[in-house]
C-alpha cells in the first residue's frame, strides 16, 4: 500500500510545482477576491453545486452567485477543513489542516476552552488562542510579493486579547471590522451592530457597556438603516478602489459575518419570502444580502476595469446551520434537514457539516459554466491562491503544507483530476459542539474516492458510506465492508501519527482514545 501512496504523493507534488510555474509565467499578478461566507450550507444558494437544482436551491435568490458560476467552475465535492469556523479560517491562512495545527475548535476568550462537555470524554490541550503571531500565513506571503492585503468582516483567527485577534498581525495591511468574535451582536446599523443596541440600551447607559460580540470599526453606519453585510460591502469597495488607484494588485479576504446567528431579517428583501416561516424568511434575506454584497464587489471591480485580471473564489467556512438558531427555534423549520440532500449540518461529521458550496472564476483559465466533482478542501486555497499570484510556498513551509494547488483542476486538466480524485481528505474534531444532533460529537473522518469513514470517539464506532450512491449517508456499510474499513483506518492512523493529530481524551484515564486497526 505504501508504494501506490508514494506515487500518488509524487504526482500531486509535481502538479503543485507545475501550477506554480504556470502562474509565475504571467508578468502581471492578478487580483484575488476570496469571498468566504459564514455557515453557508451546500444548498444555500440558487446554484446547484452538483446535479440538478433541489427544492432548497429553488428557495433562495442568489443571481450574483449564478452569474459567477456561469463565468467559472462549480465544485460539487468541496469541503470545509472543519465543521466549525476558526479551524477552517486558520487552515486557509496556513495551508495546514486543523488536525496538524491543533486549532481544532472555535476560539473566543484568551486561554479559555470553548468545548462543551461530552459523556466520557474531554478535549485535548488544543490551541485555544488560535494562530500565533509568527506563523507563515497567506496574507504575509502575498504582502511580501507586493500585494495590498485587505481583510473585511469576520476574522476569528485568534482569541480576544491575543495578538492575532487583529487581522493585521496575521498579515493584512487593512482590517475592516475584523476581530476575535465569530459572530455579530447585531446585523442592524440602527442597533450599532452591538449587543447594547440590540437590547435597546443607549450608548451612554452604563448597562450598555461594550460586548466582545460588538462589530468594531463601523461607527459611520451607526444609527443608519443599513444591514451589516451591506456596510461591509461598501467599505470593501472603497478599499478595492484605493488598491487599484495605487496600482497594486490586491488580495481581499471578504468574510461577511452572515449567515451566522443571530438570524435577523434584512427588511429590504423580506417581502420576497412571504411564503416562508418567519425565521426561514429572515434567513433567506441574509442569504440574499450576501449575494448582493458579491454583486457590489464585482460591480466595483468591473467599473475599475480589472475584472478580467481578478480571480474570485466563493466558498463557506463550514456546513449550514440546522441544529440550532434555525431548526431549534419557532418558524425555523425541522431540525437537521436544512442542508438536504446532505445529512445534518454545522458541527457534524456528516456531509451537511463539512461539504460546502464553492465556485471559482479565473478569467481566461476556468471554462465558463464548468463543473468539477474532485474532492477538495479549504486548506487547498492557500497553495492555490499563492500559485495564482505567482508566489512560491517557502521551502520552510513545504513539510507542513497539506493543501494542494487546484490550478490544474481549474484549467480542466483530466490527468490532474484523475490523480487528485483518490487523494485522502481527513478531518479531526476532538470536541463536542454542545448541540445534540446526528454526527454532532467528537470524531475523526476520512474521505478517499467515493468512500467516507467516520470514527466517533465516544463509543469508538465506525460508519462507512458510499458518497457516490448515498450522499445523504443513510446506509452504514461498515458491518459489510470490514476490509475497506481496515484499509481506510490504516490511512487515518498514518495521518494521525505523521501529523501528530490530537484525539479526544478518556475522561477517566486522561489518555487519548485509541484507534483500533
Amino acid at each position: 500500500m505504501r508504494a501506490p501512496a508514494l506515487r500518488t504523493i509524487a504526482v500531486l507534488f509535481s502538479l503543485l510545482m507545475v501550477g506554480a510555474a504556470h502562474a509565475q509565467a504571467s508578468s502581471r499578478r492578478p487580483n484575488v477576491l476570496l469571498f468566504l461566507v459564514d455557515d453557508l450550507g451546500w444548498s444555500d444558494t440558487s446554484v446547484p453545486m452538483s446535479g440538478d437544482a433541489n427544492p432548497l436551491n429553488r428557495r433562495w435568490h442568489t443571481p450574483n452567485v449564478e452569474r459567477l458560476a456561469a463565468r467559472g467552475m462549480r465544485f460539487g465535492n468541496a469541503y470545509a477543513s472543519a465543521p466549525v469556523c476558526t479551524p477552517t479560517r486558520t487552515s486557509i491562512m496556513t495551508g495546514r489542516s486543523p488536525g496538524q495545527s491543533h486549532i481544532t475548535y472555535w476560539t473566543l476568550n484568551r486561554d479559555r476552552d470553548t468545548s462543551a462537555n461530552f459523556p466520557g470524554l474531554r478535549p485535548p490541550a488544543w490551541r485555544v488562542n488560535g494562530l500565533d503571531a509568527d506563523e507563515t500565513t497567506l496574507p504575509k506571503l502575498l504582502a511580501a510579493a507586493g500585494y495590498q492585503t485587505i481583510h473585511v468582516g469576520k476574522a476569528h483567527f485568534g482569541a480576544n486579547d491575543t495578538p492575532t485577534a487583529d487581522p493585521k498581525v496575521v498579515g493584512f495591511a487593512v482590517n475592516i471590522a475584523g476581530h476575535a468574535a465569530g459572530g455579530p451582536a447585531s446585523y442592524l446599523g440602527t442597533q450599532r451592530f452591538s449587543l447594547a443596541g440590540r437590547e435597546g440600551k443607549d450608548p451612554s447607559d452604563p448597562a450598555g457597556k461594550p460586548s466582545v460580540w460588538d462589530v468594531p470599526g463601523l461607527d459611520a453606519y451607526h444609527g443608519q438603516e443599513i444591514f451589516l453585510t451591506e456596510a461591509l460591502a461598501l467599505e470593501a469597495s472603497k478599499a478595492i478602489e484605493q488598491a487599484v488607484g495605487a496600482g497594486k494588485p490586491f488580495f481581499m479576504n471578504f468574510a461577511p459575518y452572515a449567515v451566522h446567528a443571530p438570524i435577523m431579517a434584512n427588511q429590504r428583501y423580506l417581502d420576497r419570502y412571504a411564503d416562508l416561516d418567519e425565521r426561514e424568511a429572515a434567513y433567506a434575506t441574509m442569504i440574499e444580502s450576501v449575494d448582493a454584497a458579491l454583486g457590489t464587489l464585482v460591480e466595483t471591480i468591473d467599473r475599475l476595469g480589472v475584472l478580467d485580471t481578478t480571480v474570485i473564489v466563493f466558498a463557506s467556512d463550514n456546513g449550514g446551520l440546522s441544529a440550532h438558531a434555525r431548526g431549534a427555534a419557532p418558524g425555523g423549520g425541522t431540525r437537521h434537514v436544512h442542508n438536504a440532500p446532505l445529512r445534518s449540518g454545522k458541527g457534524s461529521a456528516y456531509e451537511g457539516g463539512i461539504r460546502v458550496p464553492q465556485v471559482v472564476a479565473w478569467p481566461g483559465v476556468t471554462a465558463a459554466g464548468s463543473h468539477c466533482d474532485v474532492p477538495v478542501v479549504s486548506h487547498d486555497l492557500f497553495p492555490t491562491i499563492l500559485a495564482i499570484a505567482g508566489v512560491d510556498v517557502p521551502a520552510s513551509h513545504l513539510a507542513a503544507l497539506e493543501g494542494i494547488d487546484l490550478g490544474p483542476l481549474l484549467r480542466g486538466d483530466p490527468e490532474a483530476a484523475a490523480a487528485m480524485g483518490d487523494r485522502p481528505l481527513l478531518w479531526n474534531q476532538p470536541h463536542f459542539w454542545g448541540v445534540e444532533g446526528p454526527g454532532i460529537e467528537p470524531f475523526t473522518a476520512i474521505r478517499q474516492g467515493k468512500w467516507k469513514l467516520i470514527w466517533f470517539h465516544g463509543d469508538r464506532r465506525f460508519e462507512l458510506y458510499d458518497l457516490e450512491n448515498d450522499p445523504g449517508e443513510n446506509t452504514n456499510l461498515a458491518p459489510y465492508r470490514p476490509a475497506l474499513v481496515k484499509r481506510l483506518t490504516e490511512v487515518m492512523a498514518a495521518w494521525i501519527e505523521a501529523r501528530n493529530v490530537q484525539l479526544s481524551l478518556d475522561a477517566t484515564s486522561g489518555d487519548p482514545v485509541r484507534l483500533e486497526r
